[in-house]
């Protein structure tokens, strides 16, 4: 049956009763306690230490949309949740709603039925669902609807409870043995109100204090049960995404990741549920009580068919759906709230002239040399911190390290970015005379707000230059070094008054929560590991990712190569940087160079440079004593390794390439130009050279200034980005009354459609033709 993992089995409305059948749940493994009860978890990513947990089911959760019965496969999916998180060793308990609402939908097709034919046409559908008759109270649907929910859960018997169950010192010490009993017991119980006997609501003066709360309602019993249980974590699941600044679904209703108890007052509430008896003031109040009590507590949706299946699990993940709610309250703003001011100062930053822009990243190269001091030091912290936590690689430590030459080279990149810069925004593309007086051009402007992860001090020279805002994420591995740059931008950015086009992002949200916020962010540039990489790819489903996964870049040596070149270019192609993404991973050489003196002088190179080769299948079919074969021709070793596979020629390594490589960059070695000029133009990857390192394809190196990062996407911007990466444009139409219908073949005026030569147009200014 759909919910047999579930099972309960006691009743406790008319006082106690013994318990007479259970089902085993999950497996045996259990999970340690986290953490002592009684102060609830500070941040959300503290929520995967939750052990015991409390899922409340509002109505609309278990009954159809339609109204036509319960929600089956909605309650599968929660079902199937619940299981995986007992199955980890969490303790799980359920408290349901739905008997009002299901029985309010039975009563109904009742009264349907027992009408004629001609009062059930007189009164329409319609009509007769907006019927108030006495049989639709509360507690004659609860009545009506209870059979429902127990033979939806398989058991004649689940536990009710009222009021008096906690108010009877009695029956409350009965009920929480026999919770403790089930627990202990690797059973999942479900627990409701008793609807079909409960009396009439009491005011809610009693939702004050942690010793009493009425069971009012389902919202009631689960705060009370949880706190009573010493649970961990009350996930309450309803048709809401959660708790809104204003009533959902005004213009400027925005979804609170987090409440904080002191917010109470500043917000308003919306309607009820369309089925339950409370409503999200009902929650909120039950909620508050529950995080006073030591319990977290999370609102969310559980009726949205993308994220049921997954919801509860997320939320127990820690990711950022619904509310949660928090009595700690970071000192300084949310992430949204910093992403809004960074978008406000970004448009502000895009409309200064040009110069005033240079003017900023020049002051910003002054303070680097003022504040060289205090920039070292904060780094030699962090360089202790990540020496002695023994989790960094070489390649990751040189890169984390900060030196009087490298903060020289960036001011002086500074400079120069200043100067190179200048008519980047607001340069006119193209200039069309659409009809008399009516001009159309295509104008450069910023994307938007940026977010990098993890960030570096180049980034914000580019979102500078581009006037584009910046959210910076940095990791714990240099946040002092991260915390004194970004003071010194938003320093050089006051001049000018756009402090905050500039984020750095220090709460604990992880990247995966950043890359959620569709709305605000417009473009993510991760700047890490491949893992990485993949990982924000995977999660940022609504926001652009410029980036590449894999740097799985080949040389393939031709048989007509020249041996100088071979030697030279895979000697830097592999050892210049093995750990960066456009050093070479994979070396094809053609068949007839395998028996000559060329390959021996690679081989020898390689074994000189301490390269550890791995033999592809065919190469390895070659040798009788071959090197370690390969695992996956489709590796990125970021070290000193490569894979050596042996090709018939050209147009098997173009193959290759396409096959298991990652698009990123690829080379040819070779003396024969039709060759070399065909593998360029077959091979299908960002960056295709000839004769030369793969460590050529950088945005420096292309003269590019400071490089944004390499992306292997097929739009926007593809290969090294520099800053021309980070700008879109917009098409300016101007006229003089025109409309439409004058180029109807009715109207009085023709389109032009001519080319006007192109000239810089800033700001609005025309250009003379």
């Amino acid at each position: 049956m759909l919910l047999q993992r579930l099972s309960v089995c006691f009743k406790l409305s008319g006082g106690p009763r013994s318990l007479q059948t259970f089902t085993r749940s999950a497996s045996q493994g259990k999970m340690p306690l986290a953490r002592a009860h009684g102060k609830s978890f500070a941040h959300r990513s503290d929520l995967r230490r939750a052990k015991r947990i409390v899922v409340k089911l509002g109505s609309a959760v278990v009954t159809r949309g339609d109204e036509c019965g319960l929600a089956l496969g909605r309650l599968a999916s929660i079902v199937e949740q619940v299981a995986m998180l007992q199955n980890q060793g969490r303790e799980m308990m359920i408290v349901t709603s739905g008997a009002v609402a299901f029985g309010k939908q039975r009563l109904r097709h009742e009264i349907l039925l027992s009408q004629s034919v001609r009062q059930a046409l007189h009164s329409g559908q319609n009509q007769l669902k907006d019927m108030s008759l006495p049989v639709l109270e509360a507690r004659a649907c609860a009545a009506a609807g209870q059979s429902g929910l127990m033979a939806l859960y398989e058991f004649n018997i689940e536990i009710l409870v009222t009021n008096l169950d906690f108010h009877d010192e009695q029956k409350r010490r009965n009920l929480n043995s026999t919770l403790h009993e089930l627990l202990r017991m690797n059973i999942v119980p479900i627990i409701n109100t008793n609807d079909a006997v409960v009396p009439p609501p009491e005011p809610n003066s009693d939702l004050q204090g942690v010793n009493v709360i009425s069971i009012k309602d389902n919202d009631s019993l689960a705060a009370r049960l949880a706190v009573e249980m010493r649970a961990d974590l009350l996930i309450a699941l309803s048709d809401v995404e959660g708790l809104y600044d204003s009533p959902p679904g005004t213009d400027d209703a925005k979804l609170l990741d987090t409440f904080y108890p002191g917010d109470q007052q500043s917000i308003t509430y919306g309607t009820k549920s369309r089925v339950g008896i409370g409503g999200m003031e009902a929650k909120v109040k039950a909620a508050l009580w529950a995080l006073q009590g030591g319990t977290s507590v999370v609102i969310a949706n559980g009726t949205h068919p993308k994220v049921t299946g997954h919801v509860i699990t997320d939320i127990v993940e820690g990711k950022k759906v619904g509310t949660f709610f928090s009595e700690v309250k970071p000192a300084g703003p949310t992430v949204e709230q910093q992403t809004d001011m960074a978008r406000t100062a970004g448009r502000a930053l895009a409309s200064l002239l040009p110069e005033q822009r240079s003017e900023i990243i020049y002051t910003m190269a002054d303070l680097l040399t003022e504040k060289r001091e205090e920039i070292l030091s904060a780094n030699k912290k962090d360089m202790e911190f990540a020496v002695n936590s023994g989790r960094m690689p070489p390649p990751l430590l040189k890169r984390l390290s900060l030196s009087s030459s490298k903060l020289n080279s960036l001011a002086i990149g500074l400079r120069q970015i200043a100067v190179s810069s200048q008519d980047s925004v607001g340069r006119v593309v193209r200039r069309t005379r659409v009809a008399n007086n009516l001009e159309l051009e295509q104008i450069t402007v910023p994307i938007g707000v940026l977010l990098v992860a993890p960030s570096r001090v180049s980034h914000a020279r580019t979102s500078i230059a581009s006037g584009n805002a910046l959210l910076l994420k940095g990791g714990r591995e240099a946040a002092n070094s991260n915390r004194v740059l970004h003071e010194l931008a938003q320093e050089a950015l006051s001049i000018h008054g756009v402090r905050d086009a500039i984020q750095l992002v220090s709460t604990r949200e992880e990247v995966e929560d950043l890359c959620r916020l569709e709305k605000m962010i417009d473009l993510i540039i991760p700047r890490g590991s491949s893992q990485l990489v993949r990982d924000i790819q995977r999660a940022a489903k609504g926001i652009p990712v410029l980036g590449h996964s894999e740097g799985i870049c080949h040389v393939y040596v031709d048989h007509e190569a020249s041996l100088d070149k071979v030697i030279k270019i895979v000697r830097d192609s592999k050892c210049d940087y093995p750990a960066a993404c456009n050093a070479m991973e994979t070396l094809l050489i053609h068949r007839d160079v395998l028996r000559s003196p060329m390959f021996d002088q690679i081989i020898d190179m390689l074994r000189t440079e301490n390269v550890k080769v791995h033999a592809g299948p065919r190469f390895a079919s070659y040798l009788t004593f071959s090197p370690s074969e390969v695992k996956s021709l489709r590796t990125e070793y970021g070290d000193l390794e490569c894979c050596i596979e042996v090709v018939d020629g050209m147009l098997e390594a173009v193959d290759h390439i396409h096959k298991y490589g990652s698009s990123h960059t690829d080379v040819i070695v070779t003396e024969n130009e039709e060759t070399a000029e065909q593998f360029l133009q077959l091979v299908d990857s960002a960056c295709v050279f000839w004769n030369t390192s793969s460590r050529f394809s950088d945005g420096y190196r292309f003269g590019l200034g400071a490089e944004v990062g390499i992306s292997t996407a097929r739009i926007h911007a593809r290969g090294p980005v520099g800053l021309e990466g980070l700008l879109t444009t917009k098409w300016v139409l101007r006229g003089d009354g025109h409309t439409a219908a004058d180029f109807s073949e009715q109207g009085s005026m023709k389109y032009l459609h001519e080319n006007l030569p192109v000239a810089p147009s800033l700001h609005g200014q025309r250009t003379s033709n």
